[in-house]
């Protein structure tokens, strides 16, 4: 079995706030006085049957993003995020963000999202993981409010160093209508951004349908319901659009029991590309390198398989085509290679 830390591979679903270190954590918890959950510090992954669940989740993620309140903190955790992807051997690095969540703190909605393209670009700069910022709003507050951070985002738009490369939509699926962030996602894409909305975790294949028609994604956060409805894996394999399946994810938010039952070779078996994500490893306890050892051992996957999953993530993945191609044939290459 070939090191799956050497495998190139490009992480696609990755939360800022939710990308901290365990360690970060505490320190800038105690910098301010603050008392943080212990459940946000012992660097345990599995989370107990009888608690998991959204209500559990958004409070543990509102207590760390609490303590993100300079711009000094928000540059470590951007800078930490993509160090933590370069070891783990991410080429590619695409940085969800909701820039409202930090704006009160550093005089605007604007310097907020400026200081986060800055450290993405000093990053890549330093690391040589090649960083995407991706702007993403959420279904608990107002459409309208979409419709500024999508304004806000096309900005930035443009997929270099430093530069905004999608739109997204988070938070809790079940709250909001679809519909109503359609206007959002329009004026994203006037500005050549694609849309990368949260989709078909939570809720069934009738809400990724409805996120599909509406907000005509590039890629779906999640869409690991999908399999519930082999004809709507027919039809995204066919339009291409690449699920982002982050298990820890689905296991913590008691989605599925075990990893096992998470759909992954279904999605693969159906031809839907598939970029494994970490999403919000704060949480869930485990990053990226951790999802594909589980795709390894769990899902049983070989090499070859593994290959192809990462072949995905570099091909879903909103970098440069000549960095895409560079990646392949470092992927090629791992292949290739004898253990």
């Amino acid at each position: 079995m070939r090191d799956l830390a050497a495998l190139p591979k490009a992480h696609l679903h990755l939360h800022f706030t939710g990308s901290m270190r365990p360690a970060t954590l505490a320190e800038l918890a105690a910098e301010q006085g603050r008392r943080v959950p212990a459940a946000l510090l012992d660097g345990v992954a599995d989370v107990p049957a009888d608690v998991r669940g959204w209500f559990r989740f958004q409070r543990l993620y509102e207590a760390a993003r609490a303590v993100v309140r300079t711009e000094g903190a928000m540059r470590r955790v951007l800078r930490e995020a993509v160090e933590d992807d370069a070891a783990e051997g991410s080429r590619r690095l695409e940085i969800q963000v909701d820039p409202t969540s930090y704006a009160p703190h550093v005089g605007g909605l604007v310097p907020a999202l400026e200081i986060v393209l800055d450290e993405a670009r000093l990053a890549q700069e330093a690391t040589g993981v090649s960083v995407g910022v991706v702007v993403a709003s959420s279904r608990m507050r107002h459409p309208f409010e979409a419709r500024t951070l999508a304004r806000l985002a096309a900005r930035y738009a443009g997929d270099g160093p430093g530069e905004v490369v999608a739109f997204g939509l988070s938070n809790d699926e079940r709250r909001g209508e679809t519909a109503d962030f359609a206007p959002a996602f329009a004026i994203a894409a006037r500005a050549g951004l694609p849309g990368v909305p949260h989709g078909g975790e939570l809720l069934g294949p009738d809400h990724v349908r409805d996120v599909v028609e509406h907000l005509h994604p590039r890629r779906l956060g999640h869409g690991v319901r999908a399999a519930e409805d082999p004809a709507l894996l027919a039809e995204l394999a066919e339009a291409g659009i690449a699920c982002e399946v982050c298990p820890a994810s689905n296991v913590s938010l008691g989605v599925f029991r075990e990893s096992r039952h998470v759909p992954l070779t279904a999605l693969l078996e159906a031809g839907v590309p598939v970029a494994l994500g970490a999403d919000d490893p704060l949480l869930f306890g485990t990053r990226l390198l951790a999802q594909y050892a589980a795709a390894r051992a769990v899902h049983e996957l070989d090499d070859d398989a593994l290959a192809t999953l990462a072949r995905d993530s570099i091909g879903a993945s909103l970098a440069p085509e000549r960095d895409r191609r560079t990646w392949l044939a470092e992927v090629d290459a791992w292949q290739a290679a004898r253990d």
